[in-house]
């Protein structure tokens, strides 16, 4: 079983489904909401239980973003079609048996930084 929460507490999330595309994401969304990067997993939505006040920001019409409306915290990801559900890595309670796979919206990657940890990049 994988778990997490947000900062404060006030959401928790469960799945006991295999995670799957553990990827970093460097789209100019993902940057702007976490500061830097987004990185995050998959799972199908039925598999995920969430508990708590989860708030849902259509971040484009065909996105919508999960945050924590306590403390702020940007958890989740989903499509508005589709029947998967990202959730972010960092939120997770370790162990998580997790491995990164991949970066992805590189080509929208700050300028600040460069990515040299030899993992597959996509633009």
């Amino acid at each position: 079983m994988i778990r997490g929460q947000c900062l404060c507490g006030a959401i928790s999330f469960a799945t006991g489904a295999a995670p799957k595309g553990a990827s970093v994401c460097h789209c100019s969304q993902c940057r702007r909401q976490s500061g830097h990067l987004w990185a995050s997993a998959t799972v199908p939505r039925r598999a995920l239980e969430i508990v708590g006040p989860v708030r849902w920001f259509d971040s484009s019409d065909k996105a919508q973003r999960g945050f924590c409306p306590v403390c702020g915290s940007v958890l989740f990801w989903r499509a508005q079609a589709g029947d998967t559900i990202s959730f972010a890595l960092g939120a997770l309670d370790a162990p998580t048996g997790l491995t990164l796979e991949k970066h992805i919206f590189t080509a929208e990657r700050g300028d600040y930084y460069v990515i040299a940890d030899g993992i597959a990049q996509f633009d």
